[in-house]
């Protein structure tokens, strides 16, 4: 019956491209909280490259982010899936406009009226593939809940792998304001959204354990974020040397990741005077939107403060497939992830794609991939001793630095290239269709 069942799927699903010139066994809706190509981050990297390797596993993409959070060429048009915006909305009164801004960024729990009905509408569907929580998603499992097709709810940003620092300081920070849209909310089922899918996605172990463990009777997967190996082979370093002159013949220590307290470049910020004492010839990079403005100032101010106007370079917003922040990874001597919470890290990743050495904080995603000793260094924040003497080591040893980069790039290839990762996607997407239409159309 389970044969038959695929065979009728497979003849439902099949359709010719646009083009007419191709055949694709699936289309799968995506559905984000923001893509705006001047704030990308790790979730919209994570799409992006995950749609590519989809493609070339003859599925679909078509995607669906609020209309005024793309400004510039959106990579994931360049990857090649179809686009849709909507209308969407931060539904909370009484908050300043920088604090709209923040949570918009990055924790906003936005709502929308149009989602529905778009979605609803959309022809040929296979999966409803959510990578946002809250309202959002809930309109996404609502839907697929109305048309009898399955629901993937991926977790990126961490649900119940958070240090309580994180935990609280989020609270805080949505705990102002009159959130209005909690009525809707509460008529979309949102807190109730994991109980609904038809399979949870993370892409950290740990996170996995912990859902397993609070939704027992829910299907988890662990998919991991991806690189593509073939973006890093071309040499992109002029690009960078042309917009940051700043990087040449200094070493470049690189920090990717938007400025954010929970990224903690101001730790970096705080031992830097410590590091030039022992490496007068490095330049801190520090590469990424900044999506919190409080934050922004403090960092610059305590970078005027220690009068490191000159060591510190910040680039601003550049999203993944820009070629000036993979000719920055490829300048760099050591890339640095300091930050407090990483549920993946895939800046690691990225690093030895380009074969370089990586030094991060010890959190549950970085203690996933690498392997102290052997293909980079841990360390934890309280030990600012660690931090030192493994910088040390990978600038006064480069064979030791170089070593750990070959290891590094070896796993990232064989374990967590783009292709290899969305196959295991399409394969996940084809058991939980095959099951929901066979639930759906009992014997």
């Amino acid at each position: 019956m389970l044969d038959l069942a695929t065979t009728k799927l497979a003849r439902l699903f099949t359709r010719k491209s646009r083009r007419g010139a191709k055949r694709r066994t699936m289309r799968v809706v995506h559905v984000l909280r923001k893509c705006n190509p001047a704030e990308w981050s790790g979730t919209e990297t994570a799409v992006q490259r995950l749609v590519v390797g989809l493609c070339r596993n003859d599925v679909e993409s078509i995607v669906y982010y609020p209309e005024d959070t793309c400004a510039g060429p959106n990579p994931l048009e360049q990857a090649g899936c179809e686009l849709r915006r909507f209308h969407a909305m931060l539904p909370v009164s009484g908050i300043t406009a920088e604090e709209r801004q923040k949570r918009v960024a990055i924790g906003g729990n936005l709502l929308s009226f149009d989602l529905p009905g778009k979605l609803r509408n959309e022809p040929g569907i296979s999966v409803f593939h959510t990578h946002t929580l809250g309202r959002l998603g809930a309109i996404a499992a609502y839907v697929a809940w109305r048309r009898g097709l399955p629901l993937v709810v991926s977790v990126h940003g961490g649900l119940l792998d958070l240090p309580d620092s994180v935990r609280q300081q989020f609270a805080r920070d949505t705990a102002r304001g009159w959130d209005w849209g909690r009525v809707f909310g509460f008529l979309l089922r949102s807190r109730q959204l994991q109980d609904r899918a038809d399979v949870l996605v993370t892409c950290n172990p740990r996170e996995a354990a912990l859902l397993r463990e609070r939704y027992p009777e829910k299907r988890v997967a662990v998919q991991p974020h991806g690189v593509r190996m073939e973006q890093f082979q071309t040499d992109c370093r002029p690009a960078a040397l042309a917009a940051f002159p700043q990087i040449y013949r200094r070493d470049v220590l690189l920090a990717v990741g938007r400025l954010d307290g929970v990224k903690n470049q101001g730790w970096l910020v705080n031992e830097l005077p410590a590091i030039r004492r022992r490496h007068p010839n490095a330049l801190l990079v520090l590469a990424g939107s900044c999506t919190d403005e409080a934050y922004g100032r403090e960092l610059r101010e305590r970078i005027s403060q220690l009068n490191l106007g000159n060591d510190v370079l910040l680039t601003g917003g550049m999203a993944s497939t820009d070629p000036r922040l993979t000719g920055l990874y490829q300048e760099s001597s050591v890339v640095l992830l300091p930050s407090i919470s990483e549920t993946f890290g895939l800046v690691i990743l990225e690093a030895w794609a380009a074969g370089k050495p990586v030094i991060t904080s010890r959190t549950s995603g970085a203690s996933a991939l690498v392997r102290e000793g052997k293909n980079g260094w841990l360390f934890d924040l309280n030990d600012p001793r660690a931090f030192h003497a493994a910088l040390d080591t990978a600038l006064f040893h480069p064979e030791i630095a170089a070593q750990y980069a070959r290891e590094g790039e070896q796993l990232a290839a064989a374990e967590y290239d783009t292709t290899v990762l969305a196959r295991r996607m399409r394969l996940l997407y084809e058991q939980v269709t095959t099951e929901k239409y066979a639930l759906c159309n009992p014997a």
